[in-house]
């Protein structure tokens, strides 16, 4: 069927021509219920007319509106003289034609024998030669026609109808899906995909996992392979959105809405999933089927709907995506394919066909589309979207554009990147946010140290948990905190979301020009746990003017990290719940007489101008105390005793360190 004929605005899929008195009652009428009940809209003229009538024009008008025609070769179809001209004007408007040989042999259509024969002796007498040429013409081409040949005794007649209405979803595209606009990078994520899946192997059931961030195109890799495969199965079906429909409606539904695509039932109604998951394990374990699970996000949909490998038939194949590896681990898929974001150049042409919707750009473009590129950082999603958003606009509107981006990312972007971070239970939030917020980049060994300070009980293992999200790339204790720009941008939008207006009120300040904005002001609250500045205030380094005495309404500021920024003075006062202070260049020569150490864990001041180190009182004090350093302070000539400090790893100053097993701490 080419696309001219595909794309007319057809009212009936089918069109049934048949004689009533052989299988009306019959396979005629089984094939009609089975078409309809697959979504096929099928014309099936139920009225009893004489074998002589003409094709009326309402008939006409039927053959012309609908897209393919499945004509039934009874033993007394051409009889009818009706049936003969229906068949002559089916093949005149050209349209997709299966014939249906049912205990007729296809040779005596094309030769009408047999049957065939007797009724054209029989209309010698009655028509025209000219009729009969076209009869006898027409009988010969569609006897040509691949199609399919029912013989009483061969096979069953539910089997035959089965074969029939899968030809015609594949022919209407129903088991096609709509992939992509411009599957840019998709054709070598297909080959991997396909080796995983190991199609020809039909003695084994494989489930395979598909994971990664949102917004990577998991579900589009998905769509592509299941067009590719699905002919190859007894019955295919894509479940979408698995955890908003589950939300939504239960995991009965999915279980419902699987069974009936899979098995060709409507209504299947079912009590509790736990049925379903048996209904599914029994009635499906010897059909050879393909089934996609869509964004899952809870174990109870895999418990649910694809249990074990043998609640399916051999040779059948499951794909999961998901944004959590872990599901799959939990569920023993040991075949799974990583979805990465797009190289520079798949992401410079998949935003190139979005924005201008062809390949060839005007040059004067490639400057603000590669620096789009790089704001994207690979992810389609975003590309996509900003491309649409950005199509038949002027260069000038997309350096504005892009620069609105990076201080206010697109709502469509993070409402999809946030439903990973929605997954989270309270704890995993709290230590995402302080990453997104404040120790993106940073060593793995600080932010080691700095959530041993944070937290009463060491939140490591919650990491594990981000990467299986895909919320965190994978860790390296080596290296740096990596985590994509957009997810970053997600976790800062969500925490700047709590006060918007007032950033002194938010748990987290990681922009300088907010927590300038509140230092200078002293509009600080208690609800500030972490105050990070780490990049520069402005592009010339200015001496920053503030209130002293700004901490002061931050009793509960737990870290307090000034990486950049040259202050005017110091502190006249430190909270007593601090437990990391680490101010490069700290501005005074000694530490506010008013701040009690005992909970500090890790101090750091380096190239700072403090002379001393006192901590007033005991050095007892700072039995919490892991990390001390003072690397490059020139004018120190003092610290507290640590000899007798229990924790303490890491103490450096000047140009020399050591570590805790080098010193006398005894």
């Amino acid at each position: 069927m080419d696309a001219t004929t595909r794309y007319r605005p057809f009212i009936y899929d089918v069109f049934l021509s048949f004689i009533r008195e052989d299988t009306h009652r019959g396979f005629t009428f089984y094939l009609y219920k089975a078409l309809n009940d697959r979504g096929i809209y099928t014309f099936f003229y139920d009225q009893e007319l004489p074998r002589e009538t003409e094709v009326t024009p309402g008939l006409y008008k039927a053959i012309l509106a609908s897209r393919v025609a499945i004509i039934v070769l009874s033993e007394n179809y051409a009889f009818s003289s009706f049936c003969l001209d229906e068949l002559v004007t089916i093949l005149h408007c050209e349209r997709e034609v299966i014939p249906v040989f049912h205990n007729v042999d296809p040779s005596d259509v094309r030769h009408q024998k047999g049957s065939y024969g007797e009724a054209m002796a029989k209309h010698q007498k009655r028509f025209k030669a000219k009729k009969l040429q076209k009869w006898r013409m027409a009988l010969k081409q569609v006897a040509n026609l691949c199609g399919y040949h029912f013989k009483d005794g061969g096979s069953y007649e539910y089997m035959l109808i089965g074969r029939i209405v899968k030809q015609v979803s594949r022919m209407f595209g129903l088991a096609s899906l709509h992939v992509a606009d411009y599957p840019v990078g998709l054709e070598s994520q297909v080959t991997e995909v396909m080796k995983l899946l190991d199609v020809g192997s039909d003695d084994v059931v494989h489930i395979i996992g598909i994971h990664g961030m949102g917004g990577l195109g998991k579900t589009t890799l998905a769509m592509a392979v299941y067009n590719f495969i699905a002919p190859h199965f007894d019955e295919s079906c894509f479940l979408q959105n698995v955890r908003e429909e589950s939300n939504k409606h239960g995991l009965k539904h999915l279980q419902s809405v699987l069974l009936s695509k899979l098995l060709g039932e409507k209504d299947i109604t079912l009590t509790s999933w736990q049925e379903g998951a048996s209904m599914i394990q029994h009635r499906l374990r010897l059909k050879k089927i393909l089934l996609i699970l869509d964004d899952v996000d809870k174990r109870e949909q895999l418990k649910a709907i694809v249990g074990k490998p043998d609640w399916f038939g051999p040779g059948s194949r499951v794909i999961i995506t998901t944004r959590d590896k872990h599901l799959l681990k939990y569920h023993e898929v040991e075949r799974t394919y990583e979805v990465n974001v797009l190289n520079h150049d798949d992401a410079f042409q998949l935003l190139t066909w979005n924005a201008f919707k062809r390949e060839k750009i005007d040059p004067s473009y490639k400057d603000v589309l590669n620096r789009v590129v790089t704001y994207a950082s690979g992810l389609p999603l975003a590309l996509e979207v900003i491309g649409s958003n950005l199509y038949g606009k002027t260069v000038a509107e997309w350096e504005s554009a892009l620069e609105t981006y990076k201080r206010i990312p697109s709502n469509e972007i993070l409402k999809i990147l946030e439903v990973s971070f929605d997954a989270l239970e309270e704890e995993q939030k709290n230590v995402f946010l302080d990453i997104a917020c404040c120790f993106k980049g940073y060593k793995w060994t600080e932010v080691y140290d700095i959530f041993r300070a944070l937290y009463s009980n060491c939140k490591m293992h919650h990491i594990g948990v981000l990467v299986e999200k895909s919320l965190l790339l994978k860790v390296s204790w080596r290296d740096n905190v990596e985590m994509h720009d957009l997810i970053q941008d997600m976790g800062r939008d969500i925490e700047r979301q709590r006060s918007p207006e007032e950033p002194g009120k938010c748990k987290r300040l990681w922009s300088p020009k907010d927590i300038i904005q509140v230092l200078k002001h002293n509009t600080g609250t208690s609800k500030l746990e972490i105050i990070c500045l780490d990049s520069s205030i402005s592009d010339k380094e200015e001496t920053v003017e503030w209130n002293e005495n700004a901490f002061m309404k931050m009793e509960n500021l737990k870290i307090l990290i000034i990486r950049n920024g040259k202050f005017s003075k110091g502190p006249n006062y430190f909270p007593e719940g601090l437990r990391v202070l680490e101010w490069h260049r700290y501005p005074s020569n000694c530490l506010p007489s008013n701040f009690d150490p005992i909970n500090l864990v890790i101090c750091k001041l380096p190239d700072s101008s403090i002379t001393s180190l006192e901590f007033h009182g005991s050095s007892k004090k700072l039995g919490h105390l892991t990390v001390l350093k003072f690397d490059k302070c020139k004018f120190l000539t003092q610290i507290p005793d640590v000899s007798d400090l229990p924790n303490l790893r890491e103490l450096s100053f000047e140009a020399y360190e050591f570590s805790a097993s080098q010193l006398d701490l005894s």
